[in-house]
This record gives C-alpha cells, structure tokens and sequence, in this order.
C-alpha cells in the first residue's frame, strides 16, 4: 500500500482558484454531463421493464404509495364531459359541470391544432413510446447546465399521465404529489405512460389529451377552450387560434389571451416559428400570422340554471327533481358526464317567455308565471315568468315562483268542490237560491260551528239570485259555492278531493287545519298555491281523471349512452308515474264540458283566453283584495295555469283572473293551437248532467249559457 494521498490544495482564504483550476472543474463537469444523463435515462426506462428496487424493502409500488400519487379512478378510465340537459327536441338548454369540458372526436379536432400542440410540446410524438429517451437526454444535460433539478422531457403521453392526476386528486397530498419536482412523481409518470401507451393509438392518446388539457379560464379540453378564448368550436380554429392554444398550456393563468395579451402573443409567435422550423406552416403563412395581434371572442359554457340559453325556471325545478325524486347526487351532476333528456317543449316556453312579458314587463313588482303539463302523463312542458332565474337585481330571481306557494289561486279551488259534491251524488242540475250576501249556516266567521256566521258576497251585483251546479261554476259565484260547502256539511270532502287530484301544495298539515276548524273560506281558494300543483291537479280533470305525478325527465344516459342505474343496478326511474280512476271518467268529463262555458261562453269569466276554433276548458280565480289572481285552461293535450302575483309583498294585482290571467294563456296558446289540429274533450256524462242533459234532437246535449255541449 503506498502513501496516503496528499490532501488537495485549497487556495488561501479571500484567494480565487487560478485559472488552471477553474479549466480543470470545468473540463470534469463537462465529462461527467453525458454519463449522468445515460445514467438517471437508463434508471428511467428500467422502471417499465422490471420492479424498481430503490433501497432494500421499497419497490416502485411502496414509493407511489408513500409519495401519495395513486389516482383515485384508473387513468385510462373514460373521460366524462359535462352533464348536457336536452329540450325534447334534442337541443341544448343548460349544462352541469365541475371542470368545464366537451368532449370532442378526433375528426372533430382541427388537424392544424394537433400539429401546433405536438410541435411546441412533443415533436418527436409519433417516433418514440411512452417515453422520449433523447427527449430526457436533452433535458437532463440542459438542467445540469444550468444547475437546477431533472426536469421537463416529458412526453404528450406523460403529460396526459400528469393532467389526469392533477385533476383526479381527491387529497391535498395526491395534488402535491402530481406536481412535484421528485423521481416519485416521474417514475409514477413514466408507469401510466406505457400502459397508456399499450392501451392506446397515437391518435387516440392526443384526442385524449386535448380533451384532458388545463388552458385556464375555467376551460378544460380543447372545445371548451375555444368556445371560451374564440367562440367557435374546435373544427373551426385558425391558425393563429390554434398556436394560441397550443402556447397556452405551458401557462394557462400567464399566458391567457384575455388577460395578457402580448404574453400570449409572444408565445403564439414561438409556436408558429417551431412550425415554420418543422416545416409545418410556409414561411408566408408565418409572416403574416405574426403580423396579426391576439385576436379573442369571449365565450365559454354557462354553468347551471342561471344561464340556461331556455327554461331557467324548469331547470331549476328538474334539478330539484333529479336530487330530491330520483336520488342522484350533486356530484354525479357536476361529473357524471350524464345527459338528460327533459320534457320541455321549446316552442311552448318560447310563447311562454313571449307572453308573460307582453301582459307584465320584467321590471314590474309583479310577477307573472305560467306552467304547462300534458294531461295524461304529468310530463312538464313549459314554466315561463316575466323574470330571469338565478340573476340578482332587478327583474331577478333565484326562487321558483312555478314550484313556490306564494299566493292563493282564488275561485279555481270551486271545482275541487263541485268535484265532491258530484262524488256525493250531486248533479249538474242541483240548484240553489242565495242572497248577497251570503250567511252561512254552517260555517262561523272565525272557523268551527259557534260564533258570528261566515259570510261571503259576490264579486259584483250583477249575480242571479237562483242558479244551478253549472251555471255557478261558470259564473264562479262566491255565495253558490260556500251555500254548497253548506249543503255537504263539511270541508272535509273538498279537501280530500283537492289532494286526491294531485294539489300537492296543500299539504297534510293545510288540510288539517281547514278540515278541524271547519273555515269555509276554502272553497274561494285562499290557501298559499304552487302553480304547477294547480296545474296538475286541474289536468286530472281533465284526462278523465288519470292523476299522474309531474316529472320533467324522459331519460338519464351515462357518456357510453346506456340509462343511468342507481346503487342497487337496476335504472334510474325516469317513467311516468299515473293512477287512473282518482276521479270517476263521468265526473272528469262532465266537469271538463261544463268549464269550456267558462271560456267559450258569453257568460264566462275568462272569455279572453278563447282561440276560434279550438275547445277550451277553464276556471278564474281571484283572491280577497285582489292579492293574487289565477286562470287554468285546458285544451285536450295542454292543460297550463297562470297565476299573477306579488311573491314578496301583499299588492292589488289590479282585475281578476279573467284579465291578466285569461290574457296570457291565450297569448302563449294561440300561436302553438294555431298550427295544431283541433281536438276535442270526450261528451260529458248525461247522469252527472241531471236534467240538464237535453235529448230531444236524436242527440244529447246540454246549455251551459250560450254554448251547447255534447253527453252521450
């Protein structure tokens, strides 16, 4: 063994090294650059051939899991998009999502997009695996260079393993670690990389990137990029617009277009110069695309109910219904990918919107709010207001006044009587003689059966004194009806039957204290009304008496176009939901000929909402001071209420339902019923009619004022 090695010299404190000792470190560095290089690439790429023992007991697997970098969901799982909500007729009314993305198809990609993107982040994309070797070399040796760590060389494919993290973490610690500057962090990188290579086609791993990618505000994947930066869609794209975008991903929040133009035009240019190097885009075409500045078209994909393009108030109540009826979970919602196909029929909604603001603007204090469904199967057509859903200020609101209770619908609550007492036995012809006012001999004042005596006038003078079942319905006289409420010595009957037909808003414990305290007022409607519970409820009737539960969904379809199941396989219920026979067919009919005269006769209360030529059964309703007023009309195939309200404070809407309330569902029905055929209501029902049915002429009829109905 010789001598020990002699200590190296060390220049003297506050003493530079000479210039021979700078060459020699430098000279040492240079050489060792490439074995380094070799070396951390080679330890790299054989991670994907075998375990990794990286210290005795820790295998590549134990180093994903301590570095907190397992994806919660596979990598390689289907991408969702967001959750598209259809009008029935397949178009597009609002969209749920969490990350903002479209998904697109390869062909629906504009080919000048994927050659920027693989220009400026992977030009050697389509020659090497799921790793880049030389791509690695060349990072490594430029980081040593320059004194910092290992990084970059990452392929489109590792990037796709990185996004995928990024965004699938679920843990503060899983986000860290998708982003951390470590070998964990490549290694895990480089594992996805290959499987996703091995399970993928070149083209299907950059769709697949394109439709992962961050490019900042709130704008994930390429068609919600150019809807947002653009306002078009990704076939669609410039050339100037793609190398913005593909520029954009190096930095989404420094180098967006919309807040920072000239960086992201800087950058644009370094994408366009890398193509032109490629030989991708002529040297014309790089001349004059970078003589142009960043030109950008805000646009992007609006997020829930508030900026549905129609229907912002049904939106909102099948949002309600998908979470509180069906059981989907918000988070199926926002990331599910689902589409939901609804029962709104835009043209209805269009007249809707069309007719609410001609009768009362948007700015008014009140508000004006048709509902539609299909007699029949309970499917909700329309919900218009003279508001915006979701907005703040004026003209704005986040309650839906179709769900809400917040007024009472008047004399519409009349039939609910009339249709006990014909379960009792009455008959259309059942007659009565009231004064005006009347006193009740039933009911008291304050409720129960002791105390001053309820009492009740019409809405003018000009009330026979004498008057049948029929004519009063008609008619809607205030005295006729509680004289009848008389006659059946109870409320009890019509609020059963109320409830039986579906007015949901009169809830068990409303019910309860009408029926306890015996108040008579409850046939002149004064109970808080839900206009799609009226409108429900007035469409048993008019089905003949199939009581079907409302629903705005036909379908609920995963991303691969199968129905959405719940936790236990089975699908997700999305059908209709009906119970014939609520009502006798006799009674429904008999009722449903008799209200045409509220409409279609001279002597009705709501003969602003006839449409020549077309059958119409309603009822009017105004309340006490005129707070509130409300008209339900019906053709065979549309039955849509209408009320008219202040929702925050006690105001005289001005008339009676007959006014506002008729006006509006004639202007929303007219242009739909005029490119209809007509239809007509099954004949009343001569039992139900009493001796108001007339077959004298071979054929039975019955005189309801001036309109003649047809029994059978």
């Amino acid at each position: 063994m010789g001598p020990p090695a002699a200590p190296a010299r060390r220049p003297a404190p506050g003493r530079p090294p000479g210039r021979r000792g700078i060459l020699r470190r430098m000279h040492v560095r240079v050489l060792l650059r490439p074995a380094l290089a070799v070396l951390l690439v080679g330890s790299l790429m054989g991670v994907l051939a075998v375990p990794l023992l990286l210290a005795p007991g820790i295998t590549l697997g134990r180093l994903v899991d301590r570095a907190n970098a397992q994806p919660t969901t596979p990598v390689d799982r289907p991408l969702t998009g967001n959750t598209r909500v259809l009008a029935a007729d397949g178009s597009l009314i609002a969209q749920f999502y969490e990350h903002d993305r479209t998904l697109v198809t390869s062909v629906q990609i504009a080919p000048v997009v994927k050659q920027a993107l693989i220009d400026i982040e992977d030009s050697r994309f389509y020659q090497h695996g799921a790793l880049d070797p030389k791509g690695i070399a060349r990072a490594v040796v430029t980081d040593l260079r320059s004194g910092g760590n290992a990084q970059g060389g990452s392929t489109l494919t590792q990037q796709l393993v990185k996004q995928t993290l990024v965004q699938n973490a679920t843990t503060p610690e899983q986000q860290q670690a998708a982003v951390a500057d470590s070998l964990a962090r490549k290694l895990v990188e480089a594992r996805y990389a290959t499987e996703l290579q091995g399970e993928f086609t070149k083209d299907e791993i950059l769709t697949r990137y394109l439709n992962t990618v961050y490019f900042g505000a709130g704008a994930y994947g390429l068609e919600s990029a150019a809807q947002t930066y653009f306002s078009t869609d990704a076939a669609h794209l410039t050339l100037a617009q793609a190398a913005t975008l593909a520029g954009l991903v190096q930095n989404p929040s420094a180098l967006n277009p919309i807040d920072h133009p000239q960086a992201a035009q800087e950058r644009r240019d370094q994408v366009l110069t890398r193509m032109h190097d490629l030989g991708h885009i002529s040297a014309q075409d790089l001349v004059a695309t970078t003589a142009q500045p960043v030109t950008v078209r805000p646009g992007g994909t609006a997020n829930g109910c508030a900026g549905a393009a129609l229907g912002g108030f049904f939106c909102d109540y099948l949002q309600d219904h998908l979470t509180g009826t069906l059981g989907l979970t918000p988070d199926q919602l926002r990331n599910g990918g689902l589409t939901i196909r609804t029962t709104l029929r835009p043209d209805l909604q269009r007249a809707g919107d069309q007719a609410v603001v001609a009768t009362l603007p948007m700015d008014s204090s009140l508000a004006a709010i048709y509902t539609v469904v299909e007699p029949g199967t309970g499917a909700v057509l329309a919900m218009s207001d003279n508001r915006r859903f979701g907005c703040t200020g004026t003209g704005c609101t986040s309650v839906d006044l179709n769900v809400a209770a917040a007024a009472g619908a008047g004399s519409t609550y009349k039939l609910f009587t009339a249709a006990s007492a014909m379960e009792q036995g009455y008959t259309m012809d059942f007659t009565q003689t009231t004064s005006n006012p009347y006193y009740s001999r039933v009911f008291e004042q304050n409720g129960g059966r002791v105390g001053a005596p309820y009492s009740v006038e019409n809405a003018t003078d000009h009330y026979p004194a004498t008057l049948d079942m029929a004519e009063a319905l008609v008619r809607s006289s205030n005295t006729y009806f509680v004289a009848l409420e008389d006659s059946l010595g109870s409320v009890a009957g019509p609020v059963r039957t109320a409830q039986q037909l579906g007015l949901s808003s009169l809830t068990d414990d409303l019910a309860h204290q009408f029926t306890s305290a015996e108040l008579g007022s409850f046939t002149l409607g004064p109970i808080a009304t839900s206009p799609l519970a009226l409108a429900t409820a007035y469409a048993t009737v008019f089905s003949g008496g199939t009581r079907c539960d409302p629903t705005p969904v036909i379908a609920i379809l995963t991303p691969d176009g199968t129905p959405l199941t719940g936790p236990d396989g089975t699908p997700v219920d999305t059908g209709t939901h009906c119970t014939p026979g609520v009502l006798p067919a006799g009674i429904a009919d008999t009722l449903t000929q008799v209200l045409r005269g509220d409409v279609e006769s001279s002597i009705g209360t709501a003969t602003r909402a006839a449409v020549p030529g077309h059958q119409i059964a309603g009822k009017t309703g105004t309340t006490q001071d005129h707070h509130s007023v409300a008209f339900v009309g019906s053709t065979p195939q549309y039955t849509a209420s209408v009320m008219v309200e202040n929702p925050d404070t006690a105001q005289d809407v001005g008339g009676y339902g007959g006014d506002k309330g008729a006006q509006i569902w004639h202007d929303a029905m007219q242009p739909i019923l005029t490119d209809e055929p007509v239809r007509a209501f099954p004949p009343a029902d001569p039992a139900h009619l009493g001796r108001l049915a007339d077959r004298s002429g071979g054929t039975c009829t019955a005189q309801v004022g001036d309109l003649q109905i047809p029994c059978s």
